[in-house]
């Protein structure tokens, strides 16, 4: 049976991750706060926010420019600039 949350990205009820997928306390507050919708949006910026800014997983500077970036966009609605990329118009 899936999980429902209150997403405080989507700001609706909606289906809740099967299992926590990042670490710590954070993690915790995807888990608990986060749908698999948002997780999924975010996904995609981080990948085109890796890519952009060639950030390597390994530097620990570089995971925290990231941590910090999924935070302001899950919790904070603040989106990611992404150099030379525009939303597909609605």
């Amino acid at each position: 049976m899936a999980r429902t949350v209150f997403c405080q990205y989507l700001k609706q009820d909606a289906e809740g991750l099967d299992f926590q997928l990042y670490p710590g306390d954070t993690g915790k507050r995807i888990f608990d706060n986060i749908s698999k919708q948002a997780w999924a949006e975010w996904q995609q910026k981080q990948t085109m926010m890796i890519n952009e800014h060639k950030l390597n997983m390994m530097d620990p500077a570089h995971r925290q420019q990231l941590e910090e970036a999924m935070v302001g966009f899950l919790f904070e609605g603040k989106d990611v600039h992404i150099e030379g990329y525009q939303p597909p118009a609605n």
